[in-house]
């Protein structure tokens, strides 16, 4: 079977275009700093801070403007922080912790939205039918490295044509496993 990229998704955040206006000032557009492996997804020149109850991260923002704002840590990033970080899929924040964000023309007080990624494969449709999963799906993605390698086991399988095939860890698990950048991964059902 064939390889999956593995990608390391560092700390960062999506924003609403309400927090866009205050945290950038009202009308302020995203800028694109570099495309991601998924299409239509760029890293954005603007850093917002992220401020807990222990310490606070300058951290990037992920454009397009999402419906929601959400705060994406590791594990690690949260502890650092003094908050609470549930294991969620992206966009899945009911529940979640609140954080306080700071930007260069005003502050946030997000009630919800602070979440630790679940690790997940995106995939089309042809690739899920290729590699015979089904969007939702719990698979193990084992990767080779050097003196490091590692099953991920409870590794959901995202499916949607508007999606390239790779999968997401973050760094606390690229660190665990010893990925520096991105690594292969065969996927095991």
């Amino acid at each position: 079977m064939d390889k999956i990229l593995v990608e390391v998704s560092a700390r960062h955040l999506h924003l609403s275009r309400e927090h866009v206006d205050i945290l950038f000032g009202k009308g302020h557009q995203l800028t694109p700093k570099k495309d991601l492996s998924q299409p239509g997804q760029f890293a954005c020149e603007e850093k917002v801070v992220v401020k807990g109850a222990r310490g606070e991260m300058k951290m990037s923002v992920l454009g397009p403007e999402r419906k929601e704002s959400q705060v994406e840590v590791s594990l690690t990033d949260a502890r650092s922080l003094g908050v609470e970080a549930l294991i969620r899929e992206s966009g899945d924040i009911e529940g979640t912790a609140g954080i306080k964000l700071i930007g260069p023309c005003g502050e946030v007080d997000l009630t919800k939205g602070v979440i630790a990624a679940k690790r997940h494969v995106h995939m089309t449709k042809a690739d899920a039918e290729k590699y015979g999963v089904t969007n939702g799906q719990i698979v193990s993605v084992k990767v080779d490295t050097d003196g490091r390698s590692l099953v991920f086991g409870d590794t959901v399988v995202r499916v949607s044509d508007s999606y390239a095939l790779a999968m997401h860890v973050d760094t606390d698990e690229s660190n665990a496993a010893g990925i520096k950048g991105s690594a292969m991964g065969e996927l095991i059902k």
